[in-house]
């Protein structure tokens, strides 16, 4: 027996050294992969930033006297996004990752060109038509953290993840520093520079992004265990993910939007608004150095429920006063809360899915996403204008009540199948 046993170690060895290696020369891969797109995410992000900052200033400058649609340009930007997340993800099927972000760097090329127009012509909806664009770009931003996922092991996808969503450090510095260097460069066209630099950030972004070493996946089939998505979609894990997601992101977008003209109808400089955007963005970021490690150790759920209760808490802070504290504070909270929910819930989502199944279900995800936060952001331009600040903030809470009772509900589950 003895023997037996040391002959049936001789031969697993092998291939438990060679599982080891392949692990290893995985994870080599794949931290390529995540500091390529963690540089992406530093520009792309860093685009977004701009149009966040800008976007709904310039559009209420760009109007006549009923500046109600002020926030249309970068609702436009967000629902371009939505819109285009599962045409991203056929392309990114078809094409591979490489190609994808080729189409998607070029289109930020493209909507930057056109949004400088815009406001050369002093036209709004030309504008409006370049942010759109710029959502195109966007939704292949948001795809970064999910290749970053692809080539890692199990162990290092939270990680991974991660990481490219640190790279939006560098954009919360670099997307509002360039609207306040650039804002008047073309005098008499404020902002003219400011939407010029889009161009110029895709245009860099465009080689090392498509430089990523990721296989391009293989057709599915009927043979290759891929479920469909009506299944996929029924299990509970993936409907909490989504939905603290989708909250996540869409609770932070109504305050977000809103934030620049408040700010400024409150009295406070367009340079505050900028700054404030930037501490926004760098409190988005920033924790996504330690928010892997955070999830390995307290797990999914309650990194996302953290996240959802920082909301909350920003929204808070937000109803009792209109100071300059009183918004900056508002802003790095919903930061804050943003990246834990939305890594979280991103972190949960893997784990519905197999390799097979990633695409098609990346995509659904994303658009409810983006839907969500498209019908966030133009709200919230209707609901400032016509209801006020206060208002903007209390909407938040029924969102974030409603992740939490799903969270609260798929612990529920997952306790019973242990018990059971």
């Amino acid at each position: 027996m003895r023997n037996g046993s040391r002959f049936s170690a001789a031969m697993t060895a092998p291939d438990q050294s060679s599982n080891a290696f392949m692990s290893a020369e995985q994870n080599r891969t794949a931290r390529r992969n995540a500091f390529l797109l963690s540089a992406g995410q530093a520009t792309g992000g860093a685009n977004g930033a701009i149009i966040i900052s800008a976007g709904s200033i310039a559009g209420h400058m760009l109007l006549g006297a009923d500046k109600s649609l002020a926030t249309l340009p970068v609702t436009s930007f967000i629902l371009g996004a939505a819109l285009s997340t599962i045409p991203a993800n056929m392309i990114m099927q078809a094409l591979g990752r490489r190609g994808g972000y080729f189409i998607g760097c070029s289109a930020g090329i493209l909507a930057g060109l056109i949004a400088a127009l815009g406001l050369y012509l002093n036209q709004f909806w030309i504008f409006t038509a370049g942010l759109l664009i710029s959502g195109v770009y966007w939704a292949f931003v948001q795809s970064y953290r999910f290749a970053a996922a692809d080539a890692a092991s199990d162990t290092f996808k939270a990680k991974a993840i991660s990481w490219v969503m640190a790279g939006g450090v560098a954009a919360a510095i670099i997307g509002p520093q360039t609207v306040i260097w650039t804002k008047e460069l073309f005098q008499p066209f404020l902002f003219l520079g400011t939407f010029l630099a889009i161009s110029v950030l895709a245009l860099i972004a465009m080689p090392v992004v498509t430089a990523v070493r990721i296989e391009k996946p293989k057709p599915a089939h009927s043979g290759d265990g891929a479920r469909p998505l009506s299944q996929i979609i029924r299990q509970p894990r993936f409907v909490v993910a989504a939905l603290c997601g989708a909250t996540s992101f869409a609770s932070m977008s109504l305050v977000m939007t809103a934030s620049p003209l408040a700010m400024v109808g409150c009295g406070l400089s367009t340079t505050n608004a900028a700054l404030g955007i930037q501490w926004h963005v760098l409190a988005m970021y920033l924790p996504s150095f330690f928010t892997g490690h955070l999830i390995a150790r307290f797990g999914k759920g309650t990194i996302v429920a953290t996240g959802l209760i920082l909301i909350g808490l920003a929204a808070v802070v937000a109803l009792h006063g209109i100071t300059l504290m009183h918004f900056w504070t508002t802003l790095i909270l919903l930061g804050l809360g943003w990246n834990l929910g939305f890594i979280g819930s991103t972190a949960l989502l893997t784990d519905c899915h197999a390799p097979a199944e990633r695409n098609k279900v990346q995509g659904l995800n994303d658009f409810m996403v983006f839907g969500f936060n498209a019908l966030a952001s133009f709200s919230s331009g209707l609901l400032l204008t016509g209801f006020g600040w206060d208002i903007v903030n209390l909407v938040v809470f029924p969102g974030i009540i409603a992740s939490l009772a799903g969270l609260l509900w798929l612990a529920g589950t997952a306790n019973r199948r242990v018990t059971a």
